[in-house]
């Protein structure tokens, strides 16, 4: 077994989590100061969003100087403080590493366009001035992925915002810079990296291949045996075109390149088909339990899985697929039962364990995304009504994930005494750590009892190691699954709606061993209330 087969992650946004110096913006020092908070809540790793030198055009995904800290976060004594003192709360910090861009503001590319003969140049990709832009190859922040640099009159490739030039990974001394790098923070004890869209890194621009390059997978294992090899550390990569065949690649047991990735095709479900990832449709409950199943039953013993609903780039998941309003409670409950019960290492996004929702500015200047920005132009040049504009930022627009953590009831959430860079969601009276804390039917009480259970308890083996068996496949509202090890059998139930449900199923020769109601029904069959989950432990037959 390794070690994070059964550890519970926790994402940190910096900039929202805590400030502890009152200029708005969460800090280093911050985190530090709720360590106790999180050794409280039983997670023992926490992935940090980056904190590297950046001047900020992506919040820390654009990076400046890789052994550096962000002056908003701190120092590097502070970080330094943050993976000591985090080691005696018994928490292991892994880092959040961009390897497919750097920042405009990074040396390489300074150097690379102040001199066109500069070894830096093969650093990036750039294109002569032809006339034209070297290809119809849009940003993912919209827009071109080509800008023009005059004094050098030439093209630059930059998949997201044009303040992030992407790396040209077919360059050795490019790879052998980042691992450098890699080492460097390994030294420090940093205890693993999750890889931002690293299945981008092998790109080949001229051929129209973007994700999933030809020498991906040559690049991993290289980069693998060049540094966290020697480390006994979880990885993680963010493949957002991962396949279970693909995982399968990524997360061999042989441990040849990532622990894990972040395979997102359950998150991609209420996306339609062909078109921008703003426009929604409904979840079709039928088509998640086959994401789930294919995953579960696909990756077993052949790789390991992650398990998540939330990170900084995504909605709250109670707003997205729970109810946030009549249900917020159960259905946050329910959604984090539906996933914690099965096999993989579950990644909590800081105020999940809260039941956090999306907010809703009125007034667009309160946002501060850049994607969501870039949409708003391009939607509105087009000729899209701004109120439907609107209701997809309220759906799915980034920020929602990314609102100051509300840790009371004081002004501005306990965050900081002044108003945030990013104003706090309005709803933080009512949901908040503090009011949470010790309050045995709330969220925060639940998520503690979900990590107990894998990191704790007499059920562990049989999460970590069981079988999967979907139940109930064609069920309009339930999601329900048995996880099996030796005579064991651990039995979930969810009713993802509002509508009661009633099962014929026989239950009373087992034991409820969680529930997010007070009480349950299970006389004649199974009785499931609006958003209920219940998870038995019996015995095989």
């Amino acid at each position: 077994m390794n070690w994070w087969q059964e550890s519970v992650v926790y994402q940190i946004y910096p900039r929202s989590f805590k400030d502890s110096n009152n200029d708005g913006i969460g800090d280093l020092q911050g985190i530090i100061s709720k360590l106790d908070y999180l050794e409280y809540l039983g997670i023992d790793v926490i992935w940090l969003s980056p904190v590297y030198e950046s001047p900020n055009e992506d919040n820390g995904y654009d990076i400046s100087d890789y052994f550096g800290i962000m002056k908003d976060f701190g120092s590097m004594a502070d970080m330094d403080e943050l993976i000591q003192k985090a080691k005696e709360h018994g928490i292991s910090i892994v880092m959040d590493f961009v390897a497919n861009h750097t920042s405009k503001e990074h040396k390489w590319f300074k150097s690379a366009l102040a001199d066109p003969q500069s070894p830096y140049r093969s650093y990036y990709v750039f294109k002569p001035n032809q006339g034209t832009l070297p290809s119809d190859l849009q940003s993912i922040f919209l827009g071109s992925a080509w800008e023009l640099d005059k004094n050098t009159d030439s093209y630059y490739l930059h998949l997201f915002a044009k303040g992030q030039p992407d790396l040209n990974w077919h360059n050795k001394p490019v790879r052998e810079d980042l691992y450098e790098m890699l080492n460097w923070w390994l030294e420090k004890g940093i205890k693993g990296f999750r890889f931002d869209v690293i299945d981008l890194i092998a790109k080949d621009i001229d051929h129209g291949i973007i994700g999933d390059g030809p020498k991906l997978h040559e690049y991993i294992q290289e980069m693998n045996q060049a540094t966290f090899a020697k480390y006994n550390v979880l990885t993680v990569g963010e493949t957002w075109g991962a396949t279970v065949e693909k995982a399968k690649k990524y997360s061999n047991l042989d441990g040849s390149e990532f622990s894990m990735i972040f395979n997102f095709s359950h998150i991609l479900l209420d996306q339609e088909a062909g078109k921008e990832k703003w426009d929604t449709i409904p979840l079709d409950l039928q088509k998640l339990k086959k994401v789930f199943e294919e995953q579960q039953v696909g990756l077993y013993k052949e790789g390991w899985n992650s398990l998540f609903w939330n990170n900084h780039d995504l909605p709250r998941i109670v707003s997205r697929w729970g109810n946030d309003q009549d249900y917020r409670v159960e259905s946050a409950k329910m959604l984090g039962t539906l996933l914690h019960f099965m096999q993989g290492t579950p990644y909590i996004y800081q105020g999940e364990e809260l039941g956090m929702t999306n907010v809703k500015f009125h007034d667009l200047n309160d946002y501060r995304d850049v994607e969501t920005l870039n949409m708003v132009q391009m939607r509105l040049s087009k000729g899209m009504a701004m109120d439907k504009i609107m209701d997809s930022i309220y759906k799915i627009g980034r920020d929602n994930a990314r609102t100051p953590y509300p840790w009371s009831i004081e002004a501005f959430g306990g965050f900081s005494q002044v108003r945030p860079w990013l104003d706090i969601n309005p709803n933080y009276v009512n949901i908040n750590a503090k009011d949470q804390i010790g309050r045995n039917n709330s969220v925060l009480e639940y998520y503690r009892k979900l990590i107990w259970f894998r990191r704790r308890s007499d059920y562990r083996e049989l999460i970590r190691e069981g079988t999967f068996e979907l139940l109930y496949p064609d069920h309009p509202d339930v999601f329900a699954y048995q996880r099996v090890l030796d005579t064991g059998v651990l039995s979930v139930y969810c009713n993802f709606h509002s509508t009661p449900v009633h099962l014929d199923e026989k239950v009373d020769t087992a034991e409820a061993i969680l529930s997010n109601y007070d009480t349950f029904d299970n006389k004649r069959g199974l009785n499931l209330r609006p958003y209920e989950a219940i998870v038995f432990m019996g015995k095989r037959e």
